[in-house]
């Protein structure tokens, strides 16, 4: 996933999490995973883990690794479960010190869930699955938990009387994103091994579990967290969605310029364009924003490619479009080939003038002959049944599908693929996934929940995700436009961040975002919305270094505030009516209202503002006044606290007016004075 092993990922959060031995369930290409562990830094001298071992395993489910650890007697400590596709920059430590805690008050404290609030719909969220959590906010205990289809009759989630009678207060939460990571003690272990039809974590460990708390007295809790990044590639339309939101760099530190393996040389440009070395660019090509291009990668005169991954050793022909794409290494693609929304597998070719449609996928050393259309699944191997084991052997081409001169068939999807799979293949005309049709919604760290007036009324948000930023599904008219607002965002409020933590000049940062508002015909509200949240997220990264509010504002604001000045063109008697200005203290509001005293940040950022000459009391008065600051409580909340601020600037501005009047009514005596002469 943007051109690094996935298994990387997991392994770095791994070893951010403090983890000191490593256990790794295969239950297929074992020999490929042990070849490649091997071979790299995890097992080396350098490793932060003192070892990692590769189980070979004929486990078919997740019940059976576990009753096979079980039986190795190798764990008597706590112990994280965490599945091999989990890409994530969540900080664990508060998580295992709130299980510690509770497990030393409670000895029936067996596991802590890590969930991540992202709204009721998110792109990286099962879709034909959607789970609900009941729970005590209390102690963070799940009480219930349970799985509803949207296509079921009936959409009541079913309690016992018993959880509402003993329970005073409970939240039944269906915004929550299951991020794989589970904090465990080993009578978790027991359990599963006492009980041989758990065989899914959830459906079914954790549902039994709870059922049977009457029984066994073992509680589970939760650790649910609204910042950071926690995702799992599960399947290909989570590929797409968390390889793109690693290219926005919301997963920073997890991002191609990391360079996470050791020969990866990737350098970050504008954009959000990762680029290693030794790759061959036509003059007349254009590389667009997120777009990763591997090592030894030839693109030639007039190709275009834009939002996709590009791995190495690969040859772009002339005129070539590549939007949205996945190309592996060691692939060609030949002139004027429009490929969008695809993946293309190792060494697979494909031809002159060919289409390849959103939501194919072209299979390993798969051969597309020229002028071909392709929008579904290639291969050239299948699976065919033995006595003893599956064999996989090559399969007879269908040159209906991929010409006179090309290599592979159609594939049929089989009945056991993974669900989420099963349903994209069901709802979507395209052969496996099409990410066409995916809603446009991101993930942010950036905690801005403010959204651009001309989407606003089509979003879907909640207010339990201020965090992850989720513009909805909008009308096929408006896709485009809504996506690329979200884009612009993205790059915009990144760029501006990073700028801010290495201390750039605003003169510089200045001319990365005119580049970024331009390329994106941004709107000025926009650029407002992208600078608010940067400068937010720096002011709550300084505080969290152990600043106050009011030293984060005096670091943050003065030297860069010429950035902010240019986002409010409505300075000065020529406008009465300061609209910019107006919005501006919006867009402040709504970002600090979930933040860690954001009372007082709003507070200090104003008064650094107004007392630079960015802000003017009329703006902050109209602001004051406008109906839009009292939307919420949380706004209400915000408000209140700013009236000492507003009733200082109007007890200034009224003494300034008197002085102004006593200067008038001086000189004019003075004048009268001077002609009585």
């Amino acid at each position: 996933m943007a051109n690094t092993p996935l298994i990387e990922y997991t392994f770095e959060f791994l070893a951010n999490a403090g983890v000191d031995e490593v256990f790794v369930y295969c239950g297929a290409h074992t020999d490929q995973v042990e070849e490649y562990v091997q071979q790299s830094k995890w097992t080396s001298k350098v490793s932060p883990f003192n070892n990692v071992e590769i189980v070979r395993s004929s486990s078919n489910s997740i019940g059976d690794a576990m009753r096979d650890l079980d039986a190795r007697a190798v764990l008597t400590g706590d112990f994280l479960i965490v599945y091999g596709d989990v890409v994530s920059n969540l900080p664990i430590e508060a998580a295992i010190a709130a299980h510690r805690q509770r497990r030393a008050k409670d000895k029936n404290a067996i596991m802590t869930m890590v969930l991540r609030e992202a709204g009721t719909v998110h792109r990286t969220k099962m879709q034909r699955v959607s789970p609900v959590f009941v729970l005590d906010p209390t102690k963070n205990r799940c009480l219930h938990y349970e799985q509803m289809r949207p296509n079921q009759p009936s959409h009541l989630v079913t309690l016992d009387p018993d959880i509402l009678k003993e329970h005073d207060e409970l939240e039944i939460r269906e915004d929550l994103i299951d991020c794989g990571i589970d904090i465990c003690t080993p009578d978790v272990l027991a359990l599963w091994s006492d009980n041989f039809d758990y065989e899914a974590p959830r459906k079914g460990f954790l549902h039994s579990v709870l059922k049977d708390y009457e029984l066994n007295g073992k509680t589970i809790h939760t650790h649910i967290v609204d910042e950071h990044y926690a995702a799992r590639v599960k399947n290909l339309r989570a590929y797409d969605a968390v390889t793109k939101d690693i290219l926005s760099r919301w997963a920073y530190p997890i991002c191609p310029d990391s360079n996470l393996v050791r020969d990866q040389t990737y350098r970050l440009t504008k954009g959000n364009v990762y680029r290693e070395e030794g790759v061959v660019l036509a003059r007349s090509c254009h590389i667009g924003s997120r777009t990763v291009i591997g090592r030894a990668t030839a693109i030639g005169d007039g190709s275009e490619i834009s939002n996709s991954v590009i791995g190495r050793r690969c040859i772009i022909g002339r005129n070539v479009k590549i939007d949205g794409a996945y190309i592996w290494d060691d692939a060609s693609i030949g002139d004027g080939t429009v490929v969008k929304d695809a993946i293309i597998a190792n060494e697979a070719s494909v031809g002159k003038k060919c289409n390849i449609m959103p939501g194919a996928l072209l299979s390993y050393g798969v051969y597309i002959s020229d002028g071909m259309t392709i929008n579904s699944r290639i291969t050239k191997m299948k699976r065919e049944s033995g006595y003893e084991q599956d064999e996989i052997v090559r399969g007879q081409t269908d040159k209906e599908v991929v010409g006179q001169k090309g290599e592979g068939f159609e594939y049929e999807t089989s009945e056991d693929e993974d669900e989420d799979d099963q349903e994209h293949h069901s709802l979507h005309s395209s052969g496996i996934y099409n990410m066409q049709n995916q809603s446009a919604e991101s993930i942010s760290t950036l905690n801005s929940e403010t959204y651009s007036e001309e989407y606003e009324g089509r979003a879907e948000k909640s207010s339990r995700s201020e965090s992850f930023l989720s513009i909805g599904s909008v009308d096929s008219e408006d896709s485009r436009a809504g996506r690329e607002a979200v884009d612009f965002h993205h790059d915009a409020a990144a760029s501006i961040y990073d700028s801010l933590q290495k201390g750039d000049e605003a003169a510089n940062i200045q001319l990365e975002l005119t580049a970024l508002r331009m390329s994106a015909n941004a709107s000025p509200h926009m650029v407002r919305r992208a600078v608010v949240a940067a400068f937010m997220k720096r002011m709550a990264s300084l505080m969290e270094e152990g600043l106050t509010p009011a030293q984060a504002a005096k670091k943050t604001i003065p030297t860069q505030q010429m950035l902010i000045e240019r986002t409010m063109f409505d300075r000065g008697e020529t406008y009465p009516e300061k609209i910019d200005q107006v919005d501006f203290l919006l867009l402040v509001q709504a970002d600090v209202c979930h933040r860690a005293d954001g009372e007082k940040i709003m507070l200090h950022v104003c008064n650094e503002l107004y007392m630079g000459d960015a802000l003017e009391f009329e703006g902050v008065m109209q602001w004051w006044k406008d109906e839009k600051s009292e939307g919420s409580d949380e706004l209400k909340q915000i408000k209140l606290a700013m009236g000492q601020f507003v009733d200082a600037i109007k007890a200034a501005e009224e003494s300034e007016s008197e002085e102004e009047s006593s200067e008038e009514e001086s000189e004019e005596d003075d004048e009268e004075e001077s002609d009585d002469e």
